[in-house]
């Protein structure tokens, strides 16, 4: 096996007690933040395998509602991020399900405010490492360990090619991209990640191309 950093190895700075539950826990709420693109009203997460079994036990639950509030796993503010999230109006709920997933740790999370809604599935593979494998139902495989921006746009020709010029023309560096589609023809789901964290102003260009919908990023 080959490692890349000494934290593969360790794993994470953290909070603890396990790096699966609690670490990959974290990171999975802020990445679903950072997607959502502000921190929500109002959360429901539905926890599987593992994660519905020892929630409360190994700090699942105020893991992911500190990465919730945008607390990097080794934040001493996990452990009172449940009072924090209510006294920032957070409403937030657990939900333990049954259903079979194809990883133990799996947190599907659901968010919503005023301006919308959207439901992001996160699976922590250990050491701290997660993968983000759906958002609002297109199936993805998202690290969160690359700077990565996601686009939702009309399934229509010439949409991918004008995103990666954009990107091009900013020298931003394409380390891995991949589309998914629901249905052809309606809206598709660009999923890439990048070298450098992304300014908020290369953003704005891609959302005024023809066809975008919607576009969000993960910084690391």
């Amino acid at each position: 096996m080959k490692f890349t950093s000494v934290f593969d190895i360790i794993g994470p700075v953290m909070i603890g007690p396990s790096s699966s539950h609690t670490a990959g826990a974290a990171r999975i709420g802020r990445v679903a933040r950072d997607l959502f693109g502000r921190q929500p009203k109002r959360v429901t997460i539905h926890l599987f395998g593992s994660f519905a079994e020892t929630y409360k036990g190994h700090g699942t639950d105020v893991a992911i509602i500190g990465g919730l509030l945008d607390y990097d796993t080794y934040d001493e503010r996990i452990k009172t991020s449940f009072a924090d999230a209510e006294a920032q109006g957070l409403a937030f709920e657990f939900i333990p399900e049954t259903a079979h997933t194809e990883h133990p740790n799996t947190a599907r999370i659901v968010m919503e405010d005023d301006k919308g809604e959207m439901s992001v599935v996160g699976i922590s593979i250990g050491g701290g490492k997660i993968e983000v494998s759906e958002v609002n139902g297109f199936k993805l495989r998202l690290t969160g360990g690359m700077p990565a921006i996601l686009v939702v746009h009309d399934d229509r020709a010439g949409c991918i090619a004008n995103v990666a010029n954009c990107l091009a023309m900013h020298s931003v560096n394409i380390g891995h991209m991949e589309v998914s589609r629901i249905e052809r023809g309606l809206t598709a789901l660009m999923v890439i990640e990048v070298d450098q964290n992304i300014e908020d102003r290369v953003l704005q260009q891609i959302s005024l191309i023809p066809n975008i919908n919607k576009v969000s990023k993960i910084n690391t």
